[in-house]
């Protein structure tokens, strides 16, 4: 499959010479940037098979097939209704998705014992990862100050850097241990990216108001969904802690991502993310996120990675007229891959200017965005700001059949579950053995990774 990705790729660089359409060139330009992650990806699936390399789980190959597909998937999501480049790219695109949706059956049916699903619970190999020292867990439970950074960046001038793209452009590439960039105080107007080929990049702030990464791209000013975010990382083993995230393009401006994360194995620690429409965009791979602060209007939190949630403040705010806040919108497309959105302990909260009028607002815990949507909210607080029935449809009838909705021991004014919505798909009576699939041992089996950074985190229920 690895080759037929790299077909496409020769194939849309073809066509991007032969179009002229910006939105077309940014849509095309995104396709080879996925198509080159999913090499990577799958690049990682072969070695594992051919060497029998230690330490990787079923669980690890079926991430790396799963995050192919996604790749494919939002390929084709970046264009916007019929294109000469959509209609050139879209037979090699279509055929790709389903070489790795046949791919994942296989390695599903084969994997995993009979009756068990792809993300039950998976017994742990060891404490730690093999590719992490003991000395790494300490690094996320020290305050900046203690830190010892490989270099600061720092706008006064202080520090190696006045960027914070400069200090990640000069990183290492393919790192086996954490390089660690300190960021000062300061808001920091520039849009970041981590390149595909820098792993173990940890990103430390002085606070989540105090270190401020911003920027504006958006949707109507020509940018794309994948590439409007402020900052994106995309290699495995990316950390960020005590740092805010802004998107500050305004609510009329529709898409605008204020971080992205394609990166496996990903922790992100005390962060503050904020935008108006799509805040985080959760693309694939396993993501964990602890004592974070999310606000916006639609669609807080998308994407297609198997991502959890713990201790984090959710803040609903006031949207436009005719506007209805949505918390999660998820974008699972083969039930055979690793996915969902699962968001525990958390407080599901409005902001200071919705709080007023929220009784005319409609706000919901999301949407389904594909056709396999899955999203569970457990053991969380959820205020009254949220709408008895609890969900919102995407398209009339789109994928209520299909998707995989659920509430878990949750409490405050809004979390009672007798009037929530009557889909087929919304599970109202989730036992624990199902909910414990979807914990940091279960969905993203953080207990052979987790401990390596320090954060602290819940296993299980």
């Amino acid at each position: 499959m690895a080759i037929c990705t790299e077909y496409a790729i020769d194939a849309m660089k073809d066509v991007r010479r032969r179009v002229n359409h910006p939105r077309e060139e940014a849509a095309l330009a995104d396709c080879v940037e996925l198509m080159e992650m999913s090499v990577d990806r799958l690049e990682d699936y072969k070695e594992s098979s051919i060497t029998k390399v230690e330490n990787k789980s079923p669980a690890d190959v079926h991430t790396w097939l799963s995050c192919s597909n996604t790749n494919y998937v939002t390929c084709l999501d970046g264009f916007k209704g019929s294109s000469s480049a959509k209609t050139s790219i879209e037979p090699i695109v279509s055929d790709l998705i389903s070489r790795a949706r046949t791919s994942l059956a296989m390695f599903v049916s084969t994997a995993y014992p009979e009756g068990r699903k792809p993300d039950a619970l998976e017994s742990l190999i060891s404490d730690f990862p093999s590719w992490v020292t003991g000395k790494d867990r300490r690094l996320l439970q020290s305050p900046a100050s203690a830190i010892k950074a490989d270099v600061v960046v720092a706008k006064d001038g202080s520090g190696k850097y006045k960027t914070v793209q400069e200090a990640i452009a000069a990183a290492p590439t393919n790192a086996e241990d954490w390089y660690v960039i300190y960021v000062k105080q300061g808001t920091y107007k520039k849009n970041v990216e981590v390149a595909n080929n820098q792993t173990n990049i940890m990103l430390v702030g002085d606070g989540m108001n105090l270190t401020v990464i911003t920027g504006s791209l958006n949707v109507v000013d020509g940018a794309t969904t994948f590439k409007s975010t402020t900052v994106a990382a995309t290699r495995a083993g990316f950390v960020a802690q005590d740092i805010r995230f802004n998107n500050t393009a305004g609510p009329e401006k529709k898409q605008a991502v204020a971080f992205s994360v394609s990166a496996d194995k990903s922790v992100i620690n005390r962060c503050c993310i904020n935008a108006y429409q799509d805040t985080l965009y959760t693309h694939s791979c396993r993501q964990f996120y602890r004592d974070c602060y999310f606000t916006v209007i639609v669609d807080f939190i998308f994407g297609d990675s198997a991502v959890l949630f713990q201790n984090c403040k959710l803040v609903s705010r006031k949207p436009m007229s005719g506007q209805s806040t949505m918390v999660t919108a998820q974008g699972h497309t083969d039930q055979n891959s690793n996915r969902g959105i699962w968001i525990q302990n958390c407080q599901v909260i409005p902001s200071s200017d919705l709080e007023p009028v929220k009784g005319s607002v409609k706000s919901s815990l999301g949407r389904p965005w594909k056709m396999y949507s899955r999203t569970l909210v457990m053991e969380s607080n959820i205020s009254d700001h949220i709408d008895p029935a609890g969900r919102s449809e995407w398209d009339k009838n789109f994928a209520l059949d299909t998707l995989y909705n659920g509430d878990y021991v949750n409490y405050g004014k809004g979390a009672g579950t007798k009037y929530r919505v009557q889909w087929k798909g919304y599970q109202k009576n989730i036992t624990k053995a199902e909910a414990e699939m979807f914990t940091v041992a279960g969905l993203i089996q953080g207990g052979t990774w987790l401990k390596s950074t320090g954060v602290a985190y819940t296993e299980g229920l």
